[in-house]
């Protein structure tokens, strides 16, 4: 009985294991050659509705310029979130 608790828990665990922002560096590195930063992951993880806490690094003003992810590293760490399972 024990086992198959240990056995379900570990199947659970392996299911809600999310990829950290190193794991998807390293995987768009492997796969594309191209290094993308922890903004650009983040940027994307918000476009797709993965919002895992509220930016507590916020600017002071309203119209405060953020550079915008480029189309391929967006696509690259899409691709990443998808072989992590995450979306």
């Amino acid at each position: 009985m024990r086992q198959q608790i240990f056995d379900l828990r570990s199947r659970t665990y392996a299911k809600l294991k999310k990829a950290t922002y190193e794991e998807i560096k390293a995987y768009v590195l492997e796969h594309t050659g191209m290094k993308v930063s922890n903004l650009n992951i983040a940027q994307t993880k918000q476009k797709y509705g993965i919002i895992e806490r509220e930016n507590y690094n916020k600017p002071k003003s309203e119209n405060a310029r953020q550079p915008q992810c480029p189309p391929e590293k967006e696509a690259a760490i899409k691709e990443a979130l998808k072989y992590f399972k995450m979306i």
